[in-house]
């Protein structure tokens, strides 16, 4: 095979092999998040919204609308209320920085 092809192989599938490498352990206060939205946040419930490659932005803002009780759901409004600001931040880059999301 030509060596420039190899290359240009090599490079094309570098992102693939780094998504292979071992995942980051999920944050301590997903086990919340799991039962709804599933452990990788790709929700298999139609009625439940997938967390997972959402805008970090984007989740803060939902979690802290939850949290302070502008944007209504008993059970999100409840555990949004058990998250700190930093918890809050946390699981939104873990959610939004799956592997294989698009930047």
């Amino acid at each position: 095979m030509n060596p420039a092809l190899m290359l240009l192989f090599w490079f094309a599938a570098m992102p693939l092999w780094a998504q292979t490498t071992a995942p980051v352990k999920a944050p301590a206060k997903s086990g919340q998040c799991t039962a709804c939205h599933a452990a990788d946040g790709q929700s298999r419930i139609p009625a439940n919204p997938i967390l997972r490659c959402q805008h970090e932005t984007y989740l803060v803002s939902a979690l802290n609308a939850y949290r302070n009780g502008s944007r209504k759901h008993p059970v999100m409004n409840s555990i949004a209320n058990s998250l700190q600001a930093k918890d809050i931040k946390i699981l939104a880059a873990w959610y939004a920085n799956q592997p294989g999301c698009r930047k």
